[in-house]
């Protein structure tokens, strides 16, 4: 089982608490920022396809 390290949305109102959330403006900075908090983080991205990615740590 994994653990949710960040949450990166463009829409705030669709998360809340438990992981650090990041805001982004587009999609675009949305994939930038999960990028490098995947690399940060030695963790993986998964978008939920909702708006909303999570970065995971797993095992």
């Amino acid at each position: 089982m994994g653990k949710i390290l960040a949450v990166i949305t463009m829409d705030k109102s669709k998360v809340a608490g438990g992981a650090p959330i990041f805001v982004t403006a587009s999609p675009e900075e949305q994939q930038q920022v999960a990028f490098k908090l995947e690399k940060i983080m030695d963790a993986s991205a998964h978008d939920l396809q909702n708006g909303t990615l999570i970065i995971v740590k797993h095992g």
